[in-house]
């Protein structure tokens, strides 16, 4: 099973430009049909597009659906500039037709009592509090079942930016207990995603340790994480790859992972 992550960016280039390239990232992520593609920073316009969206940070203009519209022609002045501001964004995954979805569930990463907990625990200052709370962040998680009868718990995730990496840890951790609480015993558990941490980061030492039992991990701070089964190298696409008509396709490059389970 290809299971490939990629961050939209938003559906910008590399410079931002007027305009939205999130039509040319989607047909490139999976024009060679990865069995699953889970994806970060869609506008939450979008989240229809895919088998599962879940919204992250939600629309300025109001609640979904009725401001979905709005936001994007609000948007589409100037993609590049805007970004989320009025669109939202959120997580989603493609899967492929030969998976069967069995579950679907989402959790918030950073709610209130968990963010004011760890910032006692941390003892994080009023700047990173501020800027730990100013966006919402989720973890997805899909239940999916092969042809063959096995199963798999992918959870797509993206962790807050902050110089501070200890709340991307505290984040990414969560969203690992999440998927393996949401997991049942049988099944092959993917976590993947944004964590914005490299793989030298204790959390991610923790997370491929024995105790926790994932392997895998990027050269950079986008990961395929696997539990259960044997876990290809993690490929990160070359630049020309996700070059389009000479424009770079956003600031983050795909990365994937050939799941092989005996």
């Amino acid at each position: 099973m290809l299971v490939r992550s990629w961050n939209l960016f938003h559906g910008n280039a590399v410079p931002p430009q007027r305009r939205s390239f999130l039509d040319e990232m989607i047909e490139l992520a999976t024009e060679d049909e990865p069995d699953v593609l889970c994806v970060q920073e869609v506008p939450a316009w979008a989240l229809g597009r895919f088998t599962v969206g879940d919204v992250a940070a939600r629309p300025s203009l109001g609640p979904l659906p009725s401001t979905a519209g709005i936001g994007k022609h609000v948007t589409g002045i100037h993609p590049g500039l805007l970004r989320s501001a009025f669109s939202g964004q959120g997580n989603a995954m493609l899967v492929a037709p030969a998976l069967r979805v069995l579950s679907h569930e989402h959790l918030t990463l950073n709610p209130r009592r968990f963010r004011d907990a760890q910032a006692r625990k941390l003892g994080l200052g009023a700047l990173a509090r501020l800027a730990w709370r100013k966006e919402r962040r989720i973890v997805q998680a899909a239940r999916l079942q092969a042809q063959d009868g096995r199963t798999f718990l992918v959870a797509n995730t993206h962790c807050t930016s902050f110089p501070d990496r200890r709340i991307a840890q505290a984040e990414l951790l969560r969203a690992a207990w999440f998927a393996t609480s949401t997991a049942l015993p049988e099944d092959v558990v993917v976590l993947a995603g944004d964590f914005n941490l490299t793989a030298s980061s204790s959390a991610m030492r923790e997370l491929t340790s024995p105790a926790w039992g994932f392997t895998g991990g990027g050269p950079g701070i986008d990961h395929v994480l696997v539990r259960g089964a044997t876990a290809g190298e993690t490929l990160r696409w070359p630049t020309e790859r996700r070059r389009v008509d000479g424009r770079l396709l956003s600031d983050h490059a795909p990365v994937e992972v050939e799941v092989e389970v005996e």
